[in-house]
């Protein structure tokens, strides 16, 4: 069984200008002396292109924050996964709790969504997580559950999950250790019940990766990626500091 190889992604959300190439140049930069990651920058749409271009032959992936379902058609203001890879993208974030709220995207859209990345070549970043309404009335599991259940294509592709706890996105709260590993663990025997072995290890060589988000932060990421099934990071405010980021990714020095 091949190990699954972990993966730091940085997701910018609304965040970063042309002048914000320099964080960039300096996440590729340190990236070079870490050989035993993948690394992953998701700025706004605006940037996709010029920070891909940037980013060619480095150890460096840039992705998209979202995407249309179709391949083209009459959606103003939206990008297609097509127009993502057209523009250097390797992946694309997929129902991140900020978009499933203020967007009001169903499970079912959101499946849609990582059905195409998968069309168009891209890595989906599935994400899912609870409220703390949830967690505290004891539903975490159960929500979690229906998300991944309507969330997920019907058949193992190169896709990764990332459980964000909406509770601990941006507010500085971090669940416990004990938390963590218990809904990793969980994720992850969910995902072997529906692909099989496909869903620990051997998909492109990786097996389905399942990332934490939530306030991860230089202080606390020794912590939170030693836990088993936790294979990576999506961090939101930290990668926006090369500096933040690198010591971050430096877990896996």
């Amino acid at each position: 069984m091949m190990a699954r190889r972990p993966l730091v992604a940085g997701n910018w959300k609304m965040n970063g200008l042309k002048a914000s190439a320099g964080a960039l140049e300096a996440i590729i930069a340190g990236a070079r002396g870490l050989a035993n990651a993948d690394f992953m920058i998701c700025p706004p749409a605006t940037l996709v292109g010029h920070f891909a271009a940037l980013a060619r032959g480095s150890r460096v992936g840039i992705g998209g924050q979202d995407c249309h379902a179709e391949p083209a058609g009459a959606h103003t203001g939206d990008i297609s996964a097509e127009m993502l890879k057209d523009a250097g993208a390797v992946a694309v974030i997929v129902g991140h709790s900020e978009r499933r709220h203020y967007h009001c995207e169903t499970d079912a859209v959101v499946r849609a969504k990582a059905l195409a990345a998968r069309r168009a070549g891209l890595l989906a970043i599935i994400c899912v997580g609870e409220t703390r309404a949830e967690r505290d009335a004891g539903n975490a599991h159960a929500v979690v559950r229906t998300q991944l259940d309507g969330s997920l294509p019907d058949r193992p592709a190169d896709f990764v999950v990332a459980y964000e706890p909406v509770w601990a996105i941006g507010t500085g709260v971090t669940p416990t250790r004990d938390d963590v590993r218990d809904m990793h663990r969980f994720i992850r025997e969910r995902l072997m019940a529906r692909y099989g072995e496909a869903g620990a290890a051997a998909v492109a060589g990786q097996g389905v990766r399942i990332l934490y988000g939530g306030s991860v932060k230089p202080a606390n990421a020794k912590d939170l990626l030693g836990i088993d099934d936790v294979d990576g990071a999506l961090i939101g405010g930290s990668s926006l500091k090369a500096e933040e980021f690198l010591a971050i990714a430096s877990v896996y020095r």
